[in-house]
């Protein structure tokens, strides 16, 4: 194969940036000269933690469509012309031989601009609904890898193939369950409960944590609490006098991998990448999904779970009132950790990069 050319495109969250950076990395490991090129949305994160891996990234004016009506319509038809202008260029000079969307605002123009060109292109969905992008180029691409059976409802039944979520190639190196203790300075013979609200912080877990402390102290039960950047000092200042010694808040987890390891039970919201991960694992968990998504996507993401029971659904708004109390209920009961720990890792893909990658390079070989 001549020196390959890739764009990928696409970001907006951790949950399409790491897909992105994985699929990346995979195809420089398979074929160290590729030169491989990202487009994100400026002002996003994807400008900074592409960089940060190593890639080159363009960055274009779009925004997402308003949900209400408003004169910030006209803002965004602007800068979605802008958009398509720099897209149409960046394909131009590029010429890559294969784009890649990961769901996000820039994928749309870069995809499309692609398309028009007649570069073949491959989408990659992580959720169990389809976001409105990805709907919109289903019909111009050549595949779309999924996570999740029956996607069929959103996008050609014949471009499909069903290859799970990328992961955090450091989680499948399993850790070592004394240093994940010695790391959190947990003792051996109480039951973990990891409590992760994403790099954020989720507000509902972290109230649901606050209103039943004395509940948590009286467990027995060890609890690492990521509580997320944006909330972590004000919470420290609320627990003063009254933390818990068995309740550990951090602000950010650095080695997730022993997070993991060391945890009986994760309570966590349901992202398609957290999920990936839970299953890749094995691990037990309580979603509590988050309201504030696109199509409630994360609750459609959680029931791929619940219905194969490889996990347990708290809604959010039942969440303050009744997640630590169902969380004592399961870490004491041995039988039912097991099956949902069992179940979910049923549910894993742990080749989903590598074959992201044979999809891609088929449509390559076939140009």
């Amino acid at each position: 194969m001549k020196e390959l050319k890739v764009v990928i495109s696409g970001g907006g969250t951790g949950g399409h940036i790491f897909p992105a950076l994985s699929i990346a990395n995979e195809l420089k490991a398979r074929i160290p000269e590729a030169d491989i090129l990202f487009v994100g949305a400026l002002g996003k994160m994807e400008m900074e933690r592409v960089p940060a891996a190593g890639y080159e990234i363009v960055g274009l004016p779009v925004m997402g469509l308003p949900r209400k009506a408003s004169l910030k319509i006209f803002k965004f038809a602007y800068m979605l012309y802008k958009s398509m202008s720099k897209a149409k260029k960046v394909i131009r000079d590029f010429q890559p031989d294969v784009a890649i969307g990961v769901g996000g605002f820039a994928s749309g123009p870069v995809l499309k601009a692609a398309v028009k060109k007649g570069i073949p292109a491959v989408l990659q969905e992580q959720n169990s609904y389809a976001g409105v992008t990805n709907k919109l180029l289903s019909a111009k691409v050549k595949k779309i890898c999924v996570a999740y059976p029956n996607m069929e409802r959103y996008f050609p039944a014949e471009k499909l193939v069903l290859t799970g979520n990328p992961v955090r190639q450091n989680l499948l190196e399993k850790a070592d369950q004394k240093e994940a203790f010695r790391f959190f300075d947990l003792e051996e013979k109480k039951p973990v409960v990891l409590i992760v609200g994403g790099s954020l912080g989720a507000r509902t877990l972290n109230e649901s944590v606050m209103a039943n402390l004395e509940l948590i102290e009286k467990s027995g039960v060890q609890f690492i609490w990521q509580t997320g950047k944006i909330y972590y000092q004000e919470l420290l200042g609320r627990l003063e006098g009254k933390q818990p010694a068995n309740l550990k808040p951090l602000e950010f987890l650095s080695r997730m991998d022993l997070a993991y390891q060391a945890a009986n039970l994760v309570i966590s919201r349901a992202g398609a990448g957290t999920i990936s991960e839970l299953c890749l694992l094995g691990k037990a968990s309580i979603l509590v999904p988050s309201p504030n998504v696109a199509e409630d996507h994360q609750t459609k993401n959680a029931m791929a779970l619940v219905d194969q029971d490889a996990a347990i659904l708290v809604k959010d708004s039942k969440a303050k009132e009744s997640l630590i109390e169902q969380t004592m209920k399961l870490v004491a009961d041995k039988a039912k950790l097991d099956s949902l720990s069992a179940n979910s890792l049923k549910l894993a893909k742990p080749n989903a990069t590598s074959e992201i990658i044979e999809v891609i390079l088929k449509e390559v070989q076939k140009r």
